[in-house]
């Protein structure tokens, strides 16, 4: 069996009850970094039983190896933070065991993408989530010019260090619209902005950041 288990985003202590059973009693904790998560483990008092990585130099035969796993194991998934699978390499298991038939199952928790969507204030009934948009220039440009055509709400994420970059495109490409912009939610230094992308970028005082970006839909 497989089980996804969100850990925390920023605070430690945002983890269930439940999460932290299954942490216990699992026979494989599949992690995108053993030094991450046995810290978080540590902080719990569980010691695992036995670690295996999955993160996005993992090969197919690395995958094949795990699902192995989880056909007599009682195996757990997590990523470095947040719901595992979500924009990482774990749907590769899932899907393995799915096709399978091998139960896979859930065990909520912190989620970046519903910590930004609750901090909208409009009411967001429908969206698209793009997630990372390409690094390299040519194909970021063309994506550029293909989102500032969507008229519905979409959601953007990147690395850290792309949060100036971000912002500065957004001035170039989306000046008509509002946005949301969160930075290192769920950590003690978390804060939303809101506004034309102008408005929001004076307001940013660091450069680097954990951050995720709803751009509000067009009328």
């Amino acid at each position: 069996m497989l089980t996804l288990i969100a850990t925390p985003i920023g605070r430690t202590d945002e983890i269930t009850l439940r999460s932290l059973e299954l942490l216990k009693t699992a026979d494989v904790v599949i992690c995108e970094s053993t030094k991450e998560t046995s810290k978080l483990l540590k902080g719990y008092d569980i010691k695992a039983k036995r670690y295996e990585v999955l993160d996005e130099h993992s090969t197919v035969e690395d995958v094949k190896e795990l699902f192995e796993l989880c056909k007599t194991l009682n195996v757990v998934l997590v990523s470095d933070c947040g719901t595992p699978g979500f924009c990482d390499p774990g749907f590769q298991v899932v899907k393995m065991c799915r096709e399978n038939k091998i139960q896979v199952q859930s065990s909520l928790g912190a989620s970046s993408l519903m910590g930004l969507l609750s901090l909208s204030s409009e009411r967001i009934n429908q969206f698209y989530f793009r997630g990372f948009i390409p690094a390299e220039t040519q194909a970021r440009e063309k994506e550029w010019q293909q989102l500032k055509k969507y008229k519905e709400p979409f959601i953007l994420m990147d690395t850290p260090y792309r949060l100036k970059k971000m912002m500065e495109e957004c001035c170039l490409h989306l000046e008509d619209r509002r946005i949301l912009l969160v930075t290192n939610l769920s950590q003690e230094d978390e804060a939303a902005f809101e506004g034309r992308p102008s408005q929001v970028k004076s307001q940013l005082k660091a450069e680097k950041a954990e951050f995720m970006l709803l751009v509000y839909g067009r009328n």
